[in-house]
């Protein structure tokens, strides 16, 4: 590896071994017991080992007490900022057969027949998803369990693939990065024979399930002159190993951009990376939101003698997505004594109406009952709860003025001071005005005499 390569790497490791994250995973191995019957037991994975974190493990089958060997570090670089108030990970184990991809584009992928033989052994898939990433890795056991003082079986991991966004949320309208990387690091030295020295050859896929349906969005192989099907709607993929260096491991990049989502777009994302027999595939999901805008008719002020109702108040929330999830509700701030008090009236809520974005809008109305007195300068409000939007939400408010409460306040006292001097300055202006005509017209009767 290159000096700024290796310097890198000896940090990397370092901070791996000092960092916060969990140095043991639990995990569930998953397996097909028939007539559509599935049996889970116990595992662990132990990625880095400290002072109390390799301990015995009775519950556990010895095989499943798995301690990662990760040469390329992706995996225990994953974990190296995980946070320390997220929930734990979940994980889950299954039995792994190599084998070559079955699309037609990836075939060009498929090496010597001997190469196969390079990667006998056992082999498990591992998926680990969190609210902070998503993560599958491709484990090659050791046959035996070994004794390092805990009864443990090794295992190597060869090829993972993560990301840190599995649950993108993207504005309506605007671009989708979805983050993709990748590290492989050939199983044994038998494996890396079968291919020209650097970093093998790979295809990426990308694919989306929305409502039951499956779509290829996506697919390259880099450097190969394969026949690639069409990408779909814009999508681009920053598909490439991170460097050319003879040696493993090597790490890659599979970053996925999709340009201005639509409502149709969101959904299951699929990214799939082929190697020679090894495929491994993490899955994102993708939502796409809009947040509303809130205003609220009459405004800035609704008036209402003592007795009589305000008029309809008119909450229109406009242009939002998804159209579900939305919740107006109706205050009534700084009534009597100050309170903070549920608006009572009559409300109800119009149809949907539909943009050509793909986003939506609705109006809210409420029908105030009949005021009073000591309800002079509260506010009604509408406040709109929304996924798009904070937990408070977002609201718009209008001023109840009572009739015959109000005085005249500052303002208004500046405004008559102000009209009152203007009409005063028009009346003399005008007298003056009618003196010089007359004086004008005394003027022109005498030079006539």
């Amino acid at each position: 590896m290159k000096p700024l390569s290796l310097l890198l790497a000896v940090a990397l490791g370092f901070g791996t071994a000092v960092s916060a994250g969990p140095a043991v995973i639990e995990c569930w191995l998953v397996e097909d017991a028939g007539r559509g019957q599935l049996t889970k037991k116990p595992a662990a994975l132990l990625l880095r080992q400290g002072a109390e974190s390799l301990l015995p493990r009775p519950d556990l089958d010895p095989e499943l007490y798995l301690k990662v060997h990760d040469p390329a570090g992706a995996l225990l670089a994953a974990f190296r900022r995980y946070p320390r108030d997220a929930p734990a990970p979940r994980c889950e184990l299954s039995r792994y057969v190599p084998f070559p991809a079955s699309a037609n584009w990836v075939s060009v992928l498929t090496p010597e027949q001997s190469c196969p033989r390079a990667l006998d052994g056992t082999w498990l898939m591992v998926s680990i998803s969190s609210p902070v990433l998503s993560l599958s890795s491709l484990l090659r056991r050791e046959s035996e369990p070994q004794l390092e003082p805990a009864l443990i079986t090794m295992a190597t991991a060869v090829l993972t693939v993560l990301t840190h966004t599995p649950t993108p949320r993207i504005r309506l309208g605007e671009d989708a990065l979805l983050d993709l990387s990748f590290a492989y690091m050939p199983p044994t030295p038998k494996a890396a024979t079968c291919l020209a020295p650097g970093p093998p050859p790979f295809g990426l896929e990308w694919r989306r399930q929305h409502q039951g349906k499956g779509h290829l969005l996506l697919a390259a192989t880099p450097g190969l002159n394969a026949q690639m099907p069409a990408a779909q709607e814009g999508a681009v993929a920053f598909a490439a190993w991170d460097d050319e260096e003879p040696l493993g491991p090597w790490t890659g990049n599979g970053t996925f951009w999709l340009p201005a989502v639509r409502p149709f777009q969101e959904g299951t994302y699929l990214a799939i990376v082929h190697l020679p027999y090894l495929q491994g595939q993490i899955t994102l999901e993708l939502a796409v939101q809009k947040p509303p805008t809130v205003s609220l008719t009459p405004a800035p002020l609704v008036w209402a003698a003592p007795g009589e109702a305000p008029p309809e108040l008119l909450c229109l929330v406009s242009h939002f997505y998804p159209s579900d999830s939305l919740k107006v509700e109706w205050e009534l701030r700084g009534g009597p004594e100050g309170s903070f008090q549920k608006a009572e009236g009559q409300r109800w809520l119009s149809a949907l109406r539909h943009h050509s974005d793909g986003s939506v809008s609705l109006s809210a109305h409420l029908q105030p009952p009949p005021v009073t007195t000591r309800q002079h300068g509260a506010r009604y409000a509408c406040r709109v709860h929304h996924p798009s939007l904070p937990a408070l939400g977002r609201s718009a408010e209008v001023t109840l003025q009572v009739a015959g409460l109000s005085g005249p306040s500052l303002e208004d006292g500046v405004g008559l001071f102000l009209s009152a001097f203007l009409i005063l300055g028009l009346v003399k202006a005008l007298g003056w005005a009618a003196a010089y005509q007359a004086t004008s017209k005394d003027s022109t009767e005498k030079k006539t005499q």
